[in-house]
């Protein structure tokens, strides 16, 4: 920015959620290495933690079936640091531990502190029972974020970013619930979708429960009205990057151009192709291994083209059987398409055609929506994201998409009724629907 850097008026801060790292209470130097959200080595850990407390515990702490993979990487961090835990280190994450350098103030967000485990999502507030579970307590983790509120930029703030210290600094925001804010700027009641790593659903929810099925993260509502609920779906780019090496055979922007190439010449598979996308989730022939993804209705003619397509598609599909029940609920007036797979036009129009006649709008600058939903407090014009309305496809298309989108519902309900709960770890209860 050169000069124009000396007129900043305030700082807003989001990060992702989860991250892990033991830092010194009192001057925040770093006594581990970060382990990011997707670190998956203290994950086995967590079926032990879940057991600890009866069936119900966490889903009444929490909306969710199973403890925070926080209070795993806890257990894994003690393996390792055992003399580190004490009263003179504390758990944080990226958020907070960038947030105390600009401020010398620790803060957390909601969002981080449901996934360490120890957000009680009914009362809003920090819960010490799954702490002690793992041999700490509330003094261990940052106290929560209040509102919107802010804090001076300090001293040590001021030689990191050269600015004077005293400005205001909002934050730490979780990076969707920061997103949704740039999102609601723009339109009134929006569900928005990332379509990044991981593809989630944000939207608020004024009255009554969150959905039972599936992950919800549920946290205060931004915008000062009911719980801003977090649908987190089971597929996401991680997927679509597998697609693109081993069917496009390239990756980044080799591989979205072989894709780009791929559409070009046709939007869908042959009908029946379906792609059940889901990687990352358990084996539900053998729940020990990952990887529950499949294709039905593959045969001699099949081509990678065809494999290629029924992966978006099945993609879509997966996040229409999610988001669907919430979107139809009232609670959405408009659909908001953002992150690194929302770049796609294919993607765009297969939501759209999927969605329709819901309005679908795509964030044109979806790399900056976290960074303006964080300065909303501080500057609600600059908070407001700029989206661009995806124009519908015609009738014919439409109509073919949804055909295919009943298939691949079909078949969810099939998998989910012949292997029970062999399949429930792979769906989280999202596969028994009705009147698809």
């Amino acid at each position: 920015l050169g000069p124009r850097w000396r007129g900043v008026a305030g700082v807003g801060l989001a990060a992702q959620g989860g991250s892990a790292i033991l830092v010194d209470r009192a001057d925040g130097r770093a006594r581990t290495p970060m382990q990011l959200w997707n670190d998956t080595r203290p994950l086995g850990l967590l079926g032990e933690i879940a057991a600890r407390r009866p069936a119900g515990y966490w889903r009444r702490l929490s909306y969710q079936d199973a403890p925070g993979a926080g209070l795993a990487r806890m257990c894994w961090l003690r393996r390792w640091h055992p003399g580190l835990f004490g009263g003179g280190n504390l758990y944080v994450g990226a958020g907070e531990w960038v947030y105390f350098r600009l401020t010398g103030v620790w803060r957390q967000d909601a969002g981080n502190a449901l996934q360490i485990g120890c957000y009680d999502a009914r009362r809003h507030r920090l819960a010490p029972g799954p702490l002690r579970l793992v041999g700490a307590d509330a003094s261990f983790v940052a106290p929560l974020r209040k509102g919107h509120e802010t804090h001076p930029l300090s001293a040590q703030g001021e030689a990191v970013l050269a600015l004077p210290a005293g400005l205001p600094v909002a934050g730490p925001y979780i990076d969707h619930e920061a997103a949704y804010l740039a999102a609601a700027g723009a339109a009134g009641r929006p569900m928005l979708c990332s379509l990044g790593t991981a593809w989630v659903g944000s939207y608020v929810q004024e009255q009554g429960p969150p959905p039972r099925e599936g992950l919800n993260l549920v946290l205060p509502g931004p915008t000062g009205r009911g719980d801003l609920v977090l649908r987190v779906m089971r597929a996401g780019t991680g997927t679509w990057d597998w697609a693109l090496a081993t069917l496009a055979g390239a990756t980044g922007r080799s591989g979205l151009a072989r894709a780009e190439g791929v559409f070009r010449e046709g939007l869908l598979p042959p009908d029946g192709l379906l792609a059940l996308p889901w990687l990352t989730r358990p084996n539900p022939m053998n729940p020990a291994r990952v990887g529950g993804a499949g294709f039905v209705g593959i045969g001699p003619q099949t081509t990678r083209a065809d494999l290629l397509r029924a992966v978006a598609a099945g993609m879509c599909f997966e996040l229409a059987r999610t988001l669907e029940p919430a979107i139809a609920s009232g609670a959405v007036e408009s659909v908001m398409l953002c992150g690194g797979a929302a770049g796609g036009w294919y993607f765009r129009r297969l939501l759209a055609a999927l969605l329709a006649p819901r309005r679908i709008l795509w964030l044109e600058d979806d790399q900056t929506v976290a960074a303006r939903g964080a300065v909303q407090s501080l500057r609600a014009t600059t908070a407001g994201a700029r989206a661009r309305r995806v124009r519908r496809p015609p009738a014919p298309l439409r109509r073919r998409v949804r055909d295919e989108y009943a298939r691949y519902c079909r078949l969810c309900e099939a998998l989910a009724a012949g292997l029970g709960d062999a399949m429930s770890v792979v769906l989280d209860g999202c596969g028994k629907r009705k009147g698809t």
